[in-house]
């Protein structure tokens, strides 16, 4: 559905089992969830994670969980990942399905993203969809023009029989202005599923981004409710794409496509994002060991009934934070030049022998003149039917034909799997010399198969040698262990030195810092709620732009816990931060961190907001921050963002009742004198009081004491059932519109 254009993947593609986050077309979230029924005894194949009531709208579950054969699940997940900030998503908001077959999960989620859904106008998606997905992606990758077929978008939309509208949204003025062209050639008849339009960039192109100068550090700070999360999206597209590039996204009625654009450049790993909290820290960050089952070289622990469950068979291993993640996507980017110039650091890498060194010299001779790799362990048995495509299938064999006591230890079973089933086209091999040595490494390029006819070592793959060496190199250029003696095996991947190994295949001038480089971009929302100096420790220094990789003062550091002793942080990552001035948990911004980065200070705009049904909104927000201001100070305004969504008095009041008057509480530590006189409800005396918000009744002194008279004045302070903005925006109330 992704690739059809129909869904808007949002979590990153590392995430594959758990809280997968997607977005529809109409601007719904929901999560996939695959899980092992044998972990959890409720779940059954795939569940789907919805927002129960989207856009507050009130959905009936019950008879899409009937019509779509599902099984409703009113659990609520705790899921860090489903509590992203505007995902709603997090728990009380959810709304579980577990659905039985693919066919049922692609109806469920189509009723889903339309269902009662007040969509924008179809000539407004059309133009942001096709600026979004076509046009910006073409021009990106250098091309001079891009065809758009009409019944691609029609159907990417989920449209029905609205042929003319999208002809007239890709051939009118305001998509040509949007995407800075001035024609566009049509073929075929117009309104029609076949007509295609074609957009020439040749004489209007825009520059692809070049290699910033200078890295951008940026922090983005104001009161809450002022787009500050909006900001930090369209500043990170600006940067990914280039200034000339992103402008047409880059206005008011582009923020569909804007957002389009910053969700398909996460998909694409050049975006990653993060929220701070104070239990945020350097080993979430950059690196940190995690315990795992796993043996060294990736397969699972075997259980032994003998030793302590709780106890046995744990490891720490170091795993990589966000940051780190995002740093070496950056650093082996080649943008424009990324050819065949590095290796994939997401395959495998097996260690293999071909023969005794200095005595089976003819077989290695063999091996690297006619690009193959052979094993005799395996016995005579032919292991190419897809039957051995698993261990399990293998020992049966084994067992079967040669040897009824072997084990999954023994060396034929182990050995023959790691050729046969493990090892996978495109994987790496490194053709030892010793167990502190190799003189080649290739890539393989064949399936397994069997020669009879081979005098020996009739087990073989193609394989393809990138480099060779009779005087070998050092194991230890790119890998921590010395390699054990099995034929072959498969190697740690988390302990591999890719630098090294490519250092190796390619030369020195594999890890030279190119030009050509594409900008990536980390996005840390509530940069101030974490402890700076913990979560980046020592590479607080890193993030200065002349202390990039490749700039005049690079700097490397090792790592703790890896122990890689050649880590920096390159000149084409962008870092954007995010703070609430209003936030008065955290103590002020590290110093250390306020110096290298820059400030942009977002307030409220209450030009933004208009008048919704007989309410000024920019006089009633200008009005509230006015009178915070006075009694409290600027950072606690609150933002247009509060209102800015509003279509209804009913909406203004719901915002009123449950954000805006628990947030003035809050500011003002409940003093509800403050927020009386902040909503234009205070009132001097002592009887009751009915105000346009809040009403106050006096409370009685309760017997023992005291009078009435001697008790202090205690008032009972309550939010009316119905607003009256007429006090609050009164005539000699500001202005501020």
């Amino acid at each position: 559905m992704v690739q059809r254009g129909e869904l808007i993947r949002v979590s990153s593609a590392e995430r594959t089992t758990k809280a997968i986050i997607f977005k529809t077309l109409t601007g719904r979230n929901f999560a996939v969830e695959i899980n092992d029924t044998q972990s959890r005894n409720y779940a059954v194949q795939v569940k789907l994670v919805f927002e129960r009531a989207p856009g507050g709208v009130q959905l009936d579950w019950p008879s899409a969980a009937s019509k779509f054969d599902g099984q409703l699940n009113d659990l609520q997940f705790q899921s860090s990942a489903l509590q992203t900030k505007g995902s709603n998503l997090e728990p009380g908001k959810q709304m579980s399905v577990v659905v039985r077959s693919p066919q049922s999960l692609q109806d469920l989620i189509a009723w889903y993203a339309v269902t009662h859904h007040a969509q924008i106008a179809n000539a407004d998606k059309i133009r942001a969809h096709a600026l979004a997905r076509y046009i910006l992606p073409a021009r990106q990758r250098g091309e001079s023009s891009v065809t758009i077929l009409a019944s691609k978008i029609h159907n990417d939309l989920g449209l029905s029989k609205n042929f003319p509208n999208v002809d007239q949204a890709l051939t009118g003025k305001i998509f040509l202005k949007q995407c800075n062209l001035s024609t566009v050639q049509r073929s075929g008849a117009a309104g029609s599923s076949a007509t295609t339009f074609t957009y020439h960039f040749e004489n209007q192109a825009i520059p692809m981004p070049q290699k910033s100068t200078i890295a951008s550090n940026l922090i983005l700070y104001g009161p809450p409710g002022t787009g500050k999360t909006y900001a930090s999206a369209a500043e990170a597209v600006r940067l990914c794409l280039g200034e000339a590039q992103a402008a047409p996204l880059l206005v008011p009625e582009q923020r569909e496509a804007l957002m389009l654009s910053y969700r398909d450049l996460v998909a694409a790993g050049r975006i990653d994002f993060v929220t701070f909290h104070q239990s945020y820290s350097y080993e979430d960050f950059v690196e940190g060991l995690r315990p795992t089952t796993e043996m060294d070289d990736g397969s699972l622990e075997p259980v032994d009934e003998t030793r302590d469950v709780s106890t046995s068979g744990f490891r720490l291993r170091c795993e990589d934070g966000i940051f780190k993640r995002i740093c070496e996507r950056a650093r082996l980017d080649r943008g424009s030049a990324n050819e065949k110039t590095g290796l994939d650091r997401q395959r495998r890498i097996f260690k293999v022998s071909l023969g005794r060194r200095g005595q089976e010299e003819d077989r290695i001779s063999d091996g690297l003149d006619n690009n193959l790799v052979h094993l005799g362990w395996g016995g005579d048995i032919d292991w190419s039917p897809e039957s051995f495509d698993n261990f399990d299938a293998i020992k049966r064999e084994w067992n079967t034909k040669k040897d009824p006591g072997a084990t999954g230890k023994d060396s034929n079973i182990e050995m023959i799997f790691s050729l046969r089933s493990d090892m996978q086209v495109g994987d790496y091999i490194v053709l030892s010399d010793g167990r502190d040595a190799i003189r080649a490494v290739g890539k393989v390029t064949g399936h397994y198969y069997y020669d009879a006819s081979a005098s020996y070592h009739p087990h073989r793959r193609e394989v393809e040698w990138l480099w060779q060496d009779v005087a070998g190199v050092r194991r230890d250029v790119f890998y921590k262990k010395f390699f054990r003696q099995h034929a072959i095996y498969r190697l740690n991947r988390d302990i591999v030195d890719w630098d090294g190994l490519e250092e190796i295949v390619f030369g020195k001038t594999a890890q030279q810092v190119v030009t050509t480089a594409r900008p990536y971009v980390l996005v840390i929302d509530e940069i101030n709620r974490a402890n700076i100096s913990k979560v980046f420790g020592e590479l607080i220094t890193l993030l200065e732009p002349d202390k990039r990789l490749g700039e005049t003062n690079e700097i490397r550091v090792q790592l703790p816990y890896s122990g890689r002793s050649s880590f920096g942080v390159p000149s084409n990552l962008h870092i954007i931060g995010t703070m609430n001035t209003a936030d008065r948990s955290i103590a002020l911004l590290d110093t250390a961190l306020r110096r290298r980065f820059k400030f942009r200070e977002l307030m409220p705009q209450p030009s933004l907001l208009s008048r919704v049904d007989g309410v000024d909104l920019a006089k009633v927000l200008a009005t509230l921050n006015e009178r915070i201001e006075f009694l409290f100070d600027r950072e606690h305004q609150i933002g247009h963002a509060y209102f800015i969504g509003c279509q209804s008095r009913q909406d203004i009041e719901e915002v009123m009742r449950h954000k805006v008057i628990p947030l003035l509480a809050e500011y003002f530590y409940e003093d509800w004198n403050k927020v009386a006189a902040v909503l234009g409800d205070a009132k001097d005396g002592e009887n009751y009081h009915s105000g346009g918000f809040l009403k106050r009744e006096r409370l009685v002194c309760p017997p023992g004491m005291g009078s009435d008279d001697e008790a202090p004045i205690r008032f009972r302070w309550s939010v009316q059932e119905k607003f009256d903005f007429s006090k609050l925006v009164s005539n000699d109330a500001p202005n501020r519109s």
